[in-house]
This record gives C-alpha cells, structure tokens and sequence, in this order.
C-alpha cells in the first residue's frame, strides 16, 4: 500500500533525526568544549531529561551546536509536511468525507511551519520583550498545533479501526491514543507554568522544571512517530 508504506517509512526518521540531533548537541555542548569558540556557552555534565541542568535551546543555539540543530529541524519539518499529506490520503481512502481530516492536515502543517519559524529565529538575540514574545507564542503554537493534529489523526482512526483491521497493528494505536492523551494531560497543566515569565513562582524555582520538561515533553511528542512506524504493516495496495 504505497500511502501506507510512504507513512511507515518516513514516520521513523521523524523520530530519529530530531532525536540524534539534540542529544548530539548536548553531548558536544557538555563534553567537548574546545569545539566552542565561547567558553561562556559550554556546559559542566548534566542530563537534563532528570536534572533540567540546561534547556535544549540553551544547548542548541550556540556556534557550533546550532549548525546540527537548525539544518535537523529543517528536514523534520520538511518531513512533516509530507507525513500530515500522506496521512489525509490514507483517511480519504477509508472514509473520503470524514469531518476530521481538513483539520488534521491543517493543524500538523501548521505545526511544522512553526518548528521551522522558531528554528530560524533561535540564538536570534533582541532585547525587546515583543520579540520575546514571539518566540514564546511560536514555540506554544508548535506544541499546541502538534499535539491537536496528533490527537485529531487518532482519533480519525480510531473512528474506522474496523477497516483498518489489515493494515494496523492495533496494541500500538491504542499506544499512540494513550501517549497522545498523557501529552495533553501534561500540557494542560504546565502550559500556564511554562508561560510565566521569570522561574520564581510563589519563592519556588521552577528554571529547572521547566528544563527537564521541555526535554522530555520533546521527546514523548516525537515517540508519536515511533510508534507510527510499528503502528502500520507493510502493504501492497496502492492508495
């Protein structure tokens, strides 16, 4: 099944190069400072998936981090784009009027739009508090987009998981909608904590919660593509 086959294949490697991409960039960042010409932008060990020492930005703007980081962004987004397309022609196959897919391709390109905005605009210094702004609503606007257009899609699927019977592994649907239901959970109630600006919150830090967040709320948001990839069998119908 070509559309299916297009989905499974690409959906790893939106998983894999961002992944490889950041960790990359915190290793060098924390284990190979000669490679900075600023020694202000090295970084003693941390693993900030648990000890939120350093956010991924702060490990992926400076020179030579960002030169990973930025391309990787690029091709993810770029990926995406075609993920979201293929994916409204798998729900059109199945049920061509469905009320969710206008809004699936809709909310997922727009997502990658704003991965690829906040991608060029990051290491960007300005002293301007609108342009910070910016940069807060474009970073929000990439999670909330991708974790609507992620919940949307399975949804979608889950509504026809009958017709979808061989062609899906249904152990890893019903993975995805329980991921895709904690992202939202987590994002509900850290959005309006993240959003603060500052890190004291009632005399409690929170810079290093909100570090080991951003880490791992990542990582879970691009564990949806993973899990794409063993969702689908292979097939040999074309769409």
């Amino acid at each position: 099944m070509e559309q299916i086959n297009k989905v499974k294949s690409i959906s790893i490697w939106i998983f894999i190069i961002p992944f490889i991409a950041i960790n990359t960039c915190l290793i060098l960042i924390t284990q190979f400072h000669d490679l900075f010409p600023n020694q202000e932008d090295i970084i003693h060990n941390t693993f900030p998936y648990f000890d939120g020492g350093a956010s991924i930005s702060r490990t992926a703007r400076p020179y030579p981090t960002w030169l990973i980081f930025k391309p990787a962004m690029f091709l993810t987004s770029y990926i995406l784009i075609k993920y979201w397309t293929y994916n409204k022609k798998i729900i059109e196959f199945f049920e061509i009027n469905h009320k969710n897919k206008n809004k699936v391709i809709f909310f997922g390109i727009a997502s990658a739009i704003a991965l690829t905005i906040h991608s060029i605009f990051l290491g960007i210094k300005f002293d301007n508090d609108l342009y910070k702004l910016f940069r807060r609503v474009i970073m929000l606007t990439f999670i909330i987009f991708e974790i609507v257009a992620q919940a949307y899609l399975v949804a979608t699927f889950y509504s026809f998981k009958e017709k979808l019977e061989n062609y899906i592994n249904k152990f890893f649907l019903k993975l995805k909608i329980i991921l895709v239901m904690t992202l939202i959970v987590v994002a509900i109630v850290s959005i309006p904590i993240i959003s603060l600006p500052g890190n004291d919150v009632f005399g409690l830090n929170l810079k290093f919660f909100k570090h080991a967040l951003e880490w791992d709320y990542f990582l879970g948001v691009i564990s949806f593509y993973l899990l794409t990839f063993f969702m689908w069998k292979k097939g040999n119908i074309n769409l």
